[in-house]
């Protein structure tokens, strides 16, 4: 059976959507709350590779008030994003699924029933 790890934020309907979809699959699944535990830089990295993206900035909420806040549309540099990210995972994009070595955003929810 699939092991999931599954980066969950309870205050988000879009994250309990998935996470009821993903748990719904029988799968075995940890669940992270990623803004009591932030994900370190390197798995920051991974993330951003499982998933298919060419930039940091891509699992980057950049509607937020404190993406602005911190002027990151400026900001070239992936290790600084990445870094941002860690001390602020609130800027992270929600709910990550990870399974079979492969990520997937749950927006919507139904998206990541193609890495399962």
């Amino acid at each position: 059976m699939t092991s999931i790890i599954f980066y969950h934020n309870p205050r988000c309907s879009k994250s309990r959507e998935t996470l009821a979809l993903v748990k719904n699959t029988q799968h075995d699944v940890e669940i992270i709350k990623y803004l009591e535990t932030a994900p370190s830089n390197e798995t920051i990295k991974q993330l951003i590779s499982q998933l298919g993206f060419t930039s940091a900035r891509q699992l980057m909420r950049t509607k937020e008030k404190l993406y602005r806040e911190l002027n990151l549309a400026s900001e070239e540099d992936e290790s600084a994003l990445i870094a941002v990210m860690h001390a602020n995972p609130s800027l992270i994009e929600r709910p990550i699924v990870v399974a079979n070595g492969k990520a997937a955003i749950g927006r919507p929810p139904e998206s990541v029933l193609a890495i399962l």
